[in-house]
């Protein structure tokens, strides 16, 4: 059987043996006879698969007591509305770096609920796209927050340093969907952090935020129940019934990031992984990719064939090839591999020498 390497910007592959895993307790989960997703999310067999998942999660990203760690419904879009309502006055202030299309949509929402105000947006320089430092632009000490996405899943932009307020005051808040857990972090820079699972974590649905225990407790009033970090805080995040078998799947894959070695080990496969790529791209002008270097994501290689005549066929024979889903977003266009932590380096280099021979053949 040929292998199938799925370059899925998300949902995503899930790692093999967490796959297999989750097969063989499918219908047997720890001989109770039954699926995880059929028994009670408040019986002791969950709870501990829930505080398993919780601890080996802290362990990996080394998220200290002064944080607070939900599994929430409603993905990472859910959040643009929660982080909002959970840590805003209504007639406060956010502060937004769009960098990209989630980061228009965070700072969208937000407006439903207070002002906003766009510090910086990606720009073109020399014809690739980057992002402006800081020291083109400074947080307002007004702010209820500051709001980035540190990997822009659709346009390929990854951002590998933290925004500061001067005063240190002011909560940076990171979306982190698509690039969590692909490398160590300083939680300690954050207010909060929030990631939709469907890319690095699990199946899609579920939403894993880790929140600053001072930011607890200040939702509004109109804040829903299912979005309140408080209410989800003081139930275990079992306020309502959560989603069983996304947190199961989410435990697995935080088990399989620890047996790789944790996050510095994956992150070095993952540097691996995107040099490779990006070299293929860079090497003779065949393949185009239109980011400045510092800020290419290693979690969403964006890149265009330099005649876009050719793109149909090119993911054509990439699909008779075993690799698939590598069709750009509608909004950009061109081609994109997300070669998030699950996808294995035999994948990508089965990508390249596809290129390889697509150029030669057509080049």
């Amino acid at each position: 059987m040929q292998n199938i390497y799925n370059f899925s910007a998300g949902p995503a592959m899930l790692p093999q043996e967490v796959m297999q895993q989750a097969q063989e307790e499918f219908t047997d989960w720890q001989n109770h006879g039954t699926s995880v997703m059929e028994v009670s999310h408040r019986g002791k067999p969950f709870i501990e698969v829930a505080e398993q998942a919780e601890a080996d999660l802290r362990e990996l990203l080394g998220i200290s007591c002064n944080y607070t760690v939900l599994f929430m419904h409603g993905g990472g879009r859910g959040q643009f509305s929660a982080v909002p309502l959970n840590i805003s006055k209504p007639n406060g202030l956010s502060e937004h770096l769009v960098t990209g299309q989630w980061s228009v949509s965070a700072e969208a929402e937000a407006q439903k609920y207070m002002k906003t105000h766009i510090v910086a947006t990606q720009c073109i320089i020399d014809g690739k796209t980057t992002v402006p430092t800081q020291k083109d632009w400074k947080i307002s000490e007004n702010a209820d927050y500051f709001h980035y996405c540190s990997n822009e899943t659709v346009d390929g932009i990854e951002i590998d340093w933290v925004p500061k307020s001067e005063s240190g005051n002011v909560p940076i808040v990171a979306d982190m969907s698509s690039n969590i857990l692909s490398k160590p972090i300083n939680i300690d820079d954050f207010g909060i952090i929030y990631a939709g699972a469907q890319k690095n974590i699990g199946p899609s649905g579920l939403s894993v935020v880790v929140v600053r225990n001072d930011l607890i407790g200040l939702a509004r009033q109109e804040t829903p129940s299912i979005l309140n970090y408080e209410l989800q805080a003081k139930s275990g995040s079992m306020y309502n019934t959560p989603p069983t078998f996304s947190w199961y799947l989410a435990g697995l894959v935080f088990k399989w990031l620890k047996q790789q070695g944790g996050l510095a080990s994956i992150a070095k496969v993952n540097q691996e992984k995107s040099e490779l790529l990006y070299k293929q791209i860079d090497k003779t002008g065949f393949y185009q990719n239109s980011v400045a270097n510092e800020y290419r994501s290693k979690m969403n290689v964006t890149f265009q064939l330099n005649n876009d005549a050719l793109n149909a066929e090119f993911l054509k024979q990439a699909e008779q090839s075993g690799l698939v889903a590598l069709k750009g977003h509608r909004a950009v266009g061109g081609m994109r591999a997300s070669i998030y932590n699950a996808m294995p380096i035999e994948g990508v280099k089965a990508l390249v020498s596809f290129m390889q021979e697509f150029e030669r053949k057509n080049g």
